[in-house]
Formats: structure tokens, sequence, C-alpha cells
């Protein structure tokens, strides 16, 4: 009996022991695997209810931030959807500056264009208060708020500061800036300039200039850095980020790059330069600014013979497949000024605006809308140009627009 006993008690221990054995390996294992050594052992069935929580909740945010931006894209659709045809064709006109307020005012009543363009008789005889006036009452008479824009590169172009009044001296070139105080000096005058330019009411500066030219006998050399395609690169990139950490709208110009091309204002400028060359040494400014962000890129007038030898770049499809397709460019493809004698001695004026949209150009620069603007509305209605084709560009428009928070669908609905 005794034996018996024994041998009942000793298979208790045993098995008691094996027990104890197992809950110290899990335990052992729970602190191996707790962060940061918890003095509190967690089973597998409480990490796996925290493994589900924070993934679930991850999870819910991520699906939140979607709907938010679904819901923002669904309002901007709904509100193109809503716009007359003359409404979207007019926002694609970033049209001069009438030389009489009224005609400013009509203007923008019957063309309901997207933008209007200042030059430096515009500041000629008014001061400060009274150009913000004139940006007031323009705005006051558009349904969407407009692009305002200026060249004020700084050095040889300058239009508001060109004037005491605005400014008691002009803005430096980016050349002289640079060879006073490198980079930083450059991005200190960005930053006053885009506090100056917004002071006035203007939310557009057709700048920087992203040519690359080393020598002084080029047409394009005294507006650009005059230094090589690195350095213009970084200082394209970091102008463009302070733009828009300003709230002011940038344009790189003017794409592929002017290299030594005569002066487009005045004919047709044939550009010999290969495929190769373009990639290796002009293009790169371009792709380091599209990368910090550059809203809009404004397309030359030269003709690429190695890319199209039959149109200005401006109106060729081929050319803006480059900046759109295989650099990735998903904002807003101006023209320069389609009133320029490069296109005059390439085709009428009214047919340069449809070219430049079947071409891929968003923004339309003009000098003379009446004449263009009818000329875009009747190749819709003959079916030469769909209105989606317009509504894509309207709606890069708008979102650059929103981008400086001068627009929002939202608020409009």
């Amino acid at each position: 009996m005794k034996r018996v006993i024994f041998c009942l008690i000793l298979a208790t221990f045993l098995l008691t022991s094996c027990s104890f054995g197992n809950v110290g390996e899990e335990t052992e294992k729970a602190w191996e695997t707790e962060p940061f050594g918890s003095q509190m052992a967690v089973t597998t069935e409480e990490k796996a209810t925290d493994t589900e929580i924070e993934t679930t909740g991850r999870g819910r945010a991520e699906t939140e931030n979607e709907e938010v931006y679904n819901d923002k894209e669904d309002k901007l659709a709904s509100f193109i959807e809503k716009m007359t045809l003359e409404e979207k064709v007019g926002q694609l006109f970033l049209a001069r500056n009438p030389k009489l307020l009224r005609n400013g005012i009509e203007l923008i009543k019957e063309k309901k264009v997207g933008g209007i363009i200042f030059f430096a008789s515009d500041f000629k005889n008014s001061d400060p208060e009274a150009f913000r006036e004139l940006i007031n009452d323009y705005n006051n008479a558009s349904k969407i708020s407009l692009l305002t824009a200026v060249d004020e590169e700084g050095g040889t172009v300058c239009r508001a500061s060109l004037y005491e009044k605005f400014r008691p001296e002009r803005f430096s070139s980016p050349a002289e800036l640079y060879e006073l105080g490198g980079l930083r000096r450059v991005l200190e005058d960005t930053r006053e300039k885009t506090d100056f330019l917004l002071d006035l009411g203007l939310n557009f500066n057709l700048a920087p200039v992203a040519d690359i030219s080393t020598d002084e006998g080029d047409f394009i050399y005294k507006r650009t850095l005059g230094r090589g395609a690195d350095e213009v690169a970084e200082y394209v990139s970091a102008v463009i980020s302070v733009m828009n950490e300003g709230g002011i709208l940038s344009a790189l110009k003017h794409f592929p790059g002017y290299g030594n091309n005569q002066d487009t204002h005045t004919g047709i400028a044939y550009d010999n330069r290969s495929v190769e060359s373009l990639w290796e040494n002009d293009l790169v400014p371009f792709i380091r600014g599209i990368e910090a962000g550059a809203p809009v890129v404004m397309v030359s007038h030269n003709v690429i013979l190695s890319v199209d030898g039959e149109r200005p770049a401006s109106l060729s499809q081929e050319v803006i497949s480059i900046l759109r397709d295989e650099m990735g460019f998903s904002g807003v493809i101006m023209t320069d000024d389609l009133s320029m004698d490069a296109i005059g001695d390439f085709t009428e004026s009214g047919e340069a605006a449809v070219l430049a949209v079947i071409a891929g150009a968003d923004l339309l620069c003009c000098s003379d809308i009446e004449e263009q603007y009818v000329a875009v509305l009747q190749a819709v209605s003959e079916g030469r140009i769909s209105e989606e084709r317009i509504e894509l560009s309207v709606r890069r428009i708008l979102e650059a627009k929103e981008k400086i928070g001068i627009f929002s669908a939202e608020d409009m609905s």
C-alpha cells in the first residue's frame, strides 16, 4: 500500500514539474519578443490583438485619406462638368493686359480668361496702390480667380521693379546675385521678390530661366545663370522650392532649353542640337526643377530639328511628349507668347492656338486673344479638338490655382 501511495505522489510531482517547465519556457519567449524588456509577459493571443488593432487603425487612416482625395477629385470634376464650353476654353488663356481698365474687365467677362499677364507698360504710369486696385477690379469681374502673371526674372527682364514707384532699384539678374553670394544670395532675392509680387496682387512669376548658356554671345545669356548644367539644375531646384513655399506660381523656361539659338521674338529659330545632347545637358535643369515641384513649364518656339523639324516646339506633339511622357511632368504646360514673330513666320495666330492645344499645351500665352479664343472654340465645334481634351487642361490649370490658394472647387460649389 505504501508503495502505491509513493508512486502516486511521484507521478503527481513529475506532472507538476512538467507543467511549470512549460510555463517558464513560454514566459521566457514572451520576454524575448517584448520590446524594451517589458516586465509583463505578453501572450501570443494578446500580441495578435495588438497587431490587429494597429493594422486596422492604419488601414482606416489610409482609407480616410483616399476618401478625402477622391471627394476632392469628384468635386473638381463636378465643377468642371458644370462649366460652359466658353468658360472652359477661356481658362486656357493667359491674355495680355489691355491698355484700358474697362477693356480689361470686358475681356474677363466676355472671354472668361484664366489669367492676365502684365508687361512693363502696365506699371509705367501706375503705382502700387493703383495696381492693387486694378487686380482687385479684375478679380471681382471674374467668376474664377485669375492667374496674374509677370516676367520678373531680374536683370534685363524686369517689369514692376523697373520703376522707382514700385521699387527703388530693379531686381538683379541671377548671374549677378550668384557672383556676389552664391546660391544663398539668389534665394534671399527670390524670397524678397516673391513677397514683393504677392504684395502687388501678382501670383505667377514667369521664372526661373532654366536655359543653359556660358557664351556671352548667346541671345539668352544675360537672362541665365551663365553656368553649366549641374549648377543651373541646383539653382532651378532651389528657386522652385522657395517659390512653392512662398505661395507663388513659377514657370520653368524655355523648354527644352534655348541654347545658342537666335531671338524667337523676331523670327523662327532652328535648333541643330541632337536629342542625346539635350538629355545630357539642356534637359538636366528641367528634370531637377520638375523633381522640386515645378507647377508650370513654358515651351519655347524654337524648331528642334532632331525631334520635329516641321513645327516650333510649342506646337509640336513630339517635343511636348518628351516633357509629358518621357519626363513624367503632370503639371501645366504653357506656351511662350503665341503672338511672337517666330509663330507668325510659321502660321496664323488663331491656328497657332489650335495647334498648341492639339500638341498638348494647357495654358496659351497670347497678346491677341480675340482671334485665338474664337479659333479654339471653333476647333472644338468642328471636332478638331475634343471637349474632353479642353477639360484635361482646365483641370491642370485649376489644380495649379488650388496650390496657391486662389481656387477651391468645394468653395465654388
